[in-house]
């Protein structure tokens, strides 16, 4: 029986820390869990898309930019029967693999997200990555660097990615619904770097704002604005 899980990493300029992500994906290559890996490059100027070739992978590339459109073809060319979203930029912990296949297990019919850390030794990083783990836990909100593990039958029935330009993740994992989210003890440990550029606070809280906005029943895609 084939390995279960695709794994989908959109990406774009993620040289730097794509290395970093692969390594991480041993454990479940090793527990016979990984099916394919799977790069989408959004058109890339660096060295991502070799890479990701160098290491096994596929890599796709995206007709035009948007994480949202690397999602969704990354989504259409997986044939595992679970898929799991990852960001480039972020590493999962050793024990990843072990708690997906506990969830295979016992959780056929709902999704999970790993518990977020910042790879950062920033006194804010803890405080930031636990206001986020609580409103994935009570709110059923995890972002995408979170990772997102679905079934390919879920991921369908709800409708799968929009194929927006911002918060393409929020708007996923609304139509998924908190009773069918599984935080996993696991850890996502993401790149801090764009809350050190533009400031953990500042950042932090523009988030807040952003997600209440949606929540209150605002279009995403005029939110938008340049990322730092």
């Amino acid at each position: 029986m084939p390995a279960p899980v695709s794994i989908i990493i959109p990406a774009l300029n993620a040289a730097q820390d794509l290395p970093l992500c692969l390594a991480s994906l041993m454990p479940g290559l090793s527990a016979d869990l990984v099916r394919e890996v799977i790069l989408v490059d959004g058109g890339s100027e660096d060295a991502t898309p070799a890479i990701a070739e160098d290491t096994g992978a596929t890599v796709l590339r995206a007709d035009r930019p948007g994480r949202a459109h690397q999602l969704r073809l990354g989504a259409a060319a997986a044939r595992g029967d679970w898929m799991l979203f990852l960001h480039a930029d972020t590493a999962l912990t050793p024990d990843w693999a072990e708690r997906v296949w506990d969830h295979l297990d016992d959780h056929t019919d709902r999704a999970a997200s790993f518990t977020l850390a910042f790879r950062s030794d920033h006194p804010m990083a803890r405080r930031v990555a636990a206001r986020a783990n609580l409103r994935a836990r009570w709110l059923g909100l995890p972002y995408g660097d979170q990772g997102l593990l679905i079934s390919r039958g879920l991921y369908e029935a709800v409708g799968g990615y929009a194929d927006i330009r911002f918060m393409e993740d929020v708007q996923l994992v609304r139509a998924i619904g908190r009773s069918r989210l599984v935080q996993l003890s696991a850890q996502a440990r993401t790149s801090a770097v764009k809350y050190e550029q533009e400031g953990w606070r500042r950042r932090s809280w523009r988030n807040a704002w952003l997600i209440l906005r949606v929540l209150l029943g605002a279009d995403p895609e005029p939110l938008m604005r340049p990322q730092p």
